[in-house]
């Protein structure tokens, strides 16, 4: 079978869509498929196993300085093209138009990559703009979507934290919760990574449930594992995470910090925006100190490590639409506390069987659950244990990818016979 996917960024530091592209593109071509990658940057890490196409932006919206020095002086003239211009004024302006653009430069490079091989499936990774459904009447190929999660989470988030009302002006400016609303509903097919992402999907867009699949992602065992031999930093906690994504609640643990026992360290690995903004904000309220270190993207073997010497890990999101950092720490064999928030239940299981689940949004829970973990080292080596047996048996890339597979083929069948595909 020969499948394009479509991501509007590609790079694992970009979060839970780019993990996902990277290790459903790998599993896909160890099955025997052909892959062809379209994707925007930040662009993912090398992968041999598939054909990259590697489309540009203008994507300045972090960048302090707002005219040419922001970009490339060989691309200074390509800049005042329509598409091109228009992204880059939008996102000085403070505006979030990536989606958009990548949609229809995916259009474009899918029209032409179609005059030389066709494609059997389409598969667009979240990007959820007007471009995807020119691709939908355009080419005779089925189009399924993944949608990790609704953005209209992040902007929850982003107001639950925000007391300023020109901050919050300037977040319901950014997100293109309108495009996504007319989009969605009209998409060919959507499946999601979780039955709460799942349902998160049918509510914020009004389609039925029953129309929104769930294909679990997976995480690589075989990379993420524990090492004996490695020795633990006594008293380390660590989190993962995107810091300037509020729905990641840093600020809640970092509160917790303060009602825990001085000689406790948090370790936090931040692959989000390098102008850290809110994490200076709240270490600047907080007054912890020594007590919180903090990296940048870091490779993913030194991550590993940092799971692997850390005691407990913890994520105190607020929304998950599935939650990576806690199953591949899990995996790692660390026990995990997590909150309520979203699909995190779903990955982590029950409270007190393979993790320890708190209240979303309630610093002191977050402390107790830490304390009772540092105190009982016996539940934190049986939670250890219990974690990394639900994450081999529940999420395994492989199964991720045939799961896929057989929905492609059930897909193609559907739309070769003239029918609708639906779920079930």
């Amino acid at each position: 079978m020969r499948v394009c996917l479509l991501s509007y960024r590609g790079n694992m530091y970009c979060g839970g869509q780019g993990v996902y592209v990277y290790y459903l593109s790998k599993y896909l071509a160890r099955l025997g498929h052909e892959v062809e990658l379209i994707q925007g940057p930040p662009y993912t890490w090398e992968t041999p196993w598939c054909e990259e196409r590697r489309l540009p932006n203008y994507n300045l919206f972090a960048t302090k300085k707002f005219f040419y020095k922001n970009v490339p002086k060989n691309e200074l003239f390509r800049l005042f093209s329509p598409g091109h211009f228009y992204e880059y004024v939008l996102t000085r302006l403070g505006f979030f138009p990536e989606m958009l653009t990548f949609s229809m430069r995916a259009y474009a490079e899918l029209v032409r990559l179609w005059r030389q091989k066709p494609f059997d499936m389409i598969h667009d990774n979240q990007t959820l703009g007007f471009g995807i459904l020119l691709i939908q009447k355009t080419f005779p190929a089925p189009v399924l979507t993944t949608i990790h999660h609704p953005l209209s989470e992040d902007q929850k988030a982003d107001f639950q934290q925000l007391r300023a009302f020109e901050h919050r002006l300037r977040r319901a400016a950014y997100y293109p919760l309108l495009m996504h609303r007319l989009v969605v509903p009209r998409l060919e097919k959507v499946v999601t990574v979780s039955r709460t992402a799942a349902r998160s999907v049918a509510q914020a867009y009004g389609i039925p449930l029953s129309e929104v699949g769930v294909v679990y992602n997976g995480v690589d065992t075989e990379l993420f594992r524990p090492d004996p031999q490695l020795p633990k930093r006594k008293n380390q906690l660590i989190f993962v995470g995107n810091t300037e994504d509020r729905k990641k609640g840093i600020g809640y643990l970092l509160e917790a910090m303060l009602y825990l026992p001085k000689e406790v360290r948090l370790k936090v690995v931040d692959g989000g925006a390098p102008r850290q903004i809110v994490m200076g904000e709240l270490l600047k309220r907080y007054s912890l100190g020594e007590r919180v270190s903090t990296t940048g993207k870091i490779p993913t073997g030194e991550l590993v490590r940092a799971y692997q010497e850390s005691e407990i890990f913890v994520s105190p999101s607020l929304y998950e639409g599935f939650g990576f950092p806690a199953a591949e720490a899990m995996a790692c064999g660390l026990p995990a506390v997590v909150t309520d928030g979203g699909a995190l239940p779903e990955v982590a299981g029950k409270d007190g069987e393979s993790a320890l689940l708190v209240p979303k949004q309630d610093a002191r829970a977050l402390a107790r659950a830490i304390n009772l973990l540092l105190q009982n080292r016996e539940l934190g080596l049986r939670l250890a244990e219990k974690g990394r047996q639900r994450v081999l048996s529940l999420f395994s890339w492989e199964a991720a990818a045939r799961n896929m597979v057989s929905l492609y083929e059930e897909m193609i069948a559907a739309k070769k016979g003239g029918r609708k595909y639906h779920f079930g």
